[in-house]
């Protein structure tokens, strides 16, 4: 039967000899046989499980995590290496929407004469925020509708966007009626600016108004907060 030599374990997987000490002294991962002298030997199922805990530590798991995971019923190296496959195709998803958002800064770049440090940082901002409340098949659909719309468009709708806001908060502050035309108007311009945006999907635009209602700095650059949300909602209506 094959074994192995902490430290030749050790080389093999990159972790240290105190690492291994440590999982052995918690429980996490005990040598299947010792030499007389105390050596510890560890056999191919302790491979397999120290594989898991390696897959688990990579997800994010604390050691006492690991424990538990490892002896629930039904735990196996495979059900463990799914769940690390997943993770992976989440991370990489991640970094191809990065990746194509970055392209479209770029060609901003490419277009623009001069772009400001208040807008590189407000660009991270919105990537962080993005991928916090869109999924990765809504970001799809908002890269294509991006490349769709072109970059004068989508540069009108941005300065539009400012005008219009303050127009309907200004007739909110007043008291207007939603039902006046005056707001009925805006609120039809509104839904028109929306729909531009996501193609008229309405989880998307359901993502678009939970990311201003929870976000303070994207209120905070916009002026959309729920207030004017439920305003112009009650216009719709």
């Amino acid at each position: 039967m094959r074994t192995w030599k902490i430290g030749e374990l050790a080389r093999r997987t990159g972790l240290t000899v105190r690492t291994l000490h440590h999982y052995d002294e918690i429980g996490l991962l005990a040598p299947s046989y010792r030499t007389g002298s105390g050596h510890r030997l560890y056999t191919a199922d302790d491979v397999q499980r120290l594989q898991m805990i390696v897959s688990l530590r990579q997800l994010g798991l604390p050691l006492q995590e690991i424990g538990e995971w490892l002896s629930r019923p039904g735990t196996s190296a495979q059900s463990v290496i799914e769940l690390h496959l997943a993770r992976l195709r989440e991370q990489i998803d991640a970094q191809q929407a990065l990746y194509r958002r970055l392209g479209a800064i770029a060609e901003r770049l490419r277009t623009a004469e001069e772009v400001s440090a208040e807008d590189f940082l407000t660009m991270m901002e919105m990537i962080a925020m993005y991928d916090k409340y869109y999924t990765e098949e809504q970001r799809q659909q908002l890269a294509e509708r991006a490349r769709q719309l072109g970059p004068e468009a989508i540069r009108a709708a941005e300065a539009e966007w400012p005008e219009l806001i303050a127009r309907v908060r200004a007739e909110m502050e007043k008291g207007t009626d939603p039902a006046s035309e005056t707001v009925q108007a805006l609120a039809r311009r509104w839904m028109e600016l929306v729909q531009s945006f996501t193609g008229g999907d309405p989880g998307i635009a359901k993502s678009l108004e939970t990311m201003y209602e929870e976000e303070p700095a994207a209120r905070e650059r916009t002026g959309l907060d729920p207030e004017i949300f439920a305003y112009v909602n009650r216009a719709l209506r």
